[in-house]
This record gives C-alpha cells, sequence and structure tokens, in this order.
C-alpha cells in the first residue's frame, strides 16, 4: 500500500512540476526577435528589450539645404562613402554651436551616400542605427549584436555629454579603441555634441581642484574625444549664411516670398530669437509657410 501511494505521489508531483513550468513560461518575457535589418535602412535602439525598431521615414533635411557647412559637410560624405565601401574610416565627433545642423548633416549624409549606392538590395545599404544618450552604457551590447551581422552601421548618438558622477562615458571609450574587442569593422560611430571635450567644464575644472593628481584625472575624461579621429566644428553662422539658409528652404518648398520682405522679416525673427542659426532659419520658414498657408511637403519635382 505505501509503495502504491509513493508511486502515486510521484506521479502528482512530476504533474505539478510541469503546471509550474508552464505557468512560468506564460510569464517569462519573449525571446527577442532576431534582428530584420532588411525591414529598414534606419534603426532605433531599445537596450531593455534587445529590439531594434525599423524607422520607415527619418526625419531629415535635404544635404542642399544645409548651408554654411560646406568642409565638413564633404569631409564627413566622404568619410561615410568609404566605410560604406569598407575601406579604413574614422569614427566622428560633430561638436560646435546650437542649431548649425550636426544632427541633419548625420542623417543627410547616410541618405546621401545610400542615394549613391543605389536602390539594389537593402543587404547592400548603409544602415542607420540611433542609440540615445541615456542608453550609452548599453553600447556594447548594441555592438554585440550588430557585429554578427552582414551589414554596414552607422551608429548615431545626438546631443552626446556627461555631467559630473556619471560614468557612463567608459563604455563608450572601450567600445571607440580600448576593449579588448574593440569597435567591430562593421560599425562606425557618429556623435554631436555642444561641447568639444564632451564634458561639462565645470567638471573639468572640479577634477583638477580635487583630484590627487589633476593633470592625469582631467587627462582620463578629455581622451574620450580623443577616440574620435574626426573632429568636425560647427560654429554660428554670418548673417548672410543665415538668409541663404532661409532662401534655400523657401525655394525648396516654393513659398511665394522673396526679396526684400523675406529679408526683413527673416532678420526681424532672428533678432527676436536673439541668435542666427540653421535651427532659427528653420523655425522662421515654418512661421512663415504656416501664415501663408503653405504645406511644407516634399515638391513633387525638385528645383
Amino acid at each position: 500500500m505505501s509503495r502504491a501511494k509513493s508511486e502515486f505521489d510521484l506521479v502528482e508531483f512530476s504533474a505539478t512540476l510541469d503546471r509550474v513550468a508552464d505557468a512560468l513560461e506564460r510569464l517569462a518575457p519573449p525571446a527577442p526577435a532576431p534582428p530584420r535589418f532588411d525591414a529598414a535602412d534606419a534603426f532605433v535602439w531599445h537596450p531593455e528589450g534587445r529590439q531594434l525598431a525599423p524607422v520607415a521615414r527619418v526625419n531629415r533635411v535635404d544635404m542642399s539645404l544645409l548651408k554654411g557647412i560646406d568642409r565638413v559637410r564633404d569631409v564627413l560624405v566622404e568619410n561615410t562613402e568609404r566605410f560604406a565601401h569598407a575601406l579604413p574610416a574614422n569614427n566622428a565627433l560633430l561638436w560646435g554651436a546650437r542649431g548649425m545642423g550636426k544632427s541633419s548633416l548625420v542623417k543627410a549624409a547616410h541618405a546621401a551616400v545610400n542615394a549613391k549606392l543605389g536602390d539594389g538590395p537593402r543587404r547592400g545599404r548603409l544602415k542607420l542605427v540611433e542609440i540615445h544618450r541615456e542608453d550609452i552604457e548599453s553600447l556594447p551590447e548594441l555592438m554585440a549584436l550588430l557585429r554578427a551581422a552582414p551589414q554596414r552601421f552607422l551608429v548615431f548618438c545626438d546631443d552626446l555629454s556627461f555631467d559630473a558622477e556619471d560614468t557612463s562615458y567608459k563604455s563608450l571609450k572601450a567600445v571607440l579603441e580600448g576593449g579588448i574587442e574593440g569597435r567591430p569593422d562593421n560599425v562606425i560611430l557618429y556623435a554631436t555634441s555642444n561641447r568639444r571635450h564632451l564634458m561639462a567644464r565645470d567638471m573639468m575644472e572640479n577634477e583638477r581642484s580635487t583630484a590627487i593628481n589633476p593633470g592625469e584625472a582631467v587627462e582620463e575624461k578629455v581622451s574620450l574625444s580623443d577616440r574620435f579621429g574626426l573632429w568636425l566644428g560647427f560654429h554660428r553662422c554670418s548673417q548672410d549664411e543665415y538668409l541663404a539658409m532661409v532662401a534655400g528652404y523657401v525655394g525648396y518648398y516654393r513659398i511665394p516670398m522673396n526679396g526684400e520682405k523675406l529679408r526683413s522679416e527673416a532678420l526681424e525673427w532672428a533678432t527676436t530669437r536673439g541668435s542666427r542659426s540653421g535651427r532659427v532659419a528653420w523655425q522662421f520658414v515654418q512661421d512663415l509657410a504656416g501664415r501663408l498657408r503653405v504645406p511644407l511637403e516634399e515638391p513633387a519635382a525638385p528645383r
């Protein structure tokens, strides 16, 4: 009797274990699906689920609308083209004045290079992957995911900077060149920042005043920007460059205003904002198009 009872208990216990396992499996999050890089040319990295979300339409402006940055434009496009063709190329740091087209240039360069590559299979096209500043610590995970893929990837971080007590910059340093694996051959990293060395000035001054060896402490943090082979500076635009930006947008979107009236309104707008930049020019054009009831849509045939 006790033997039968024991055998019955084992059967019941085994069934209970099966039910518990089934319940846990239902509660567990599903394993992330492998990325489908053929689905799009641009993606956004979401580290919480190790997901690369495809972007159907990238928010960007036409390269021809980026005025006053001809030299850095040519350097970045050439560097991107070399990378797309599996030739040596550098990571790039685009730094400088706000609103002068740093992030716009990265996205425009990506589009321009893919346009030259043609409309062939998406596998052969350059992929743009955006990683948000707050997710920079997950960069090694992203690199590991991209390393095994056959495509080539431009990883882009907009408005990158680090403040006091922020140690996530060490993940970036390791990925760029310092880690045992280093940057994958099929990945390049472009970052934009208002700070040339990515660190706030007061943060660097604090290091000088509190560290045992101030020179070494500052050098350790400044060395991050040295990992970028290209430093491309963006400076405040002149009045003529600002007006050229406005005229470029007005012509591109076929807004019915030109001449002295357009010039005076554009300058008045910049005066009220206290600055001149590509962003201010675009904000003026948005206001102008709204007042004239002109939708800002891509022209049917570029002029």
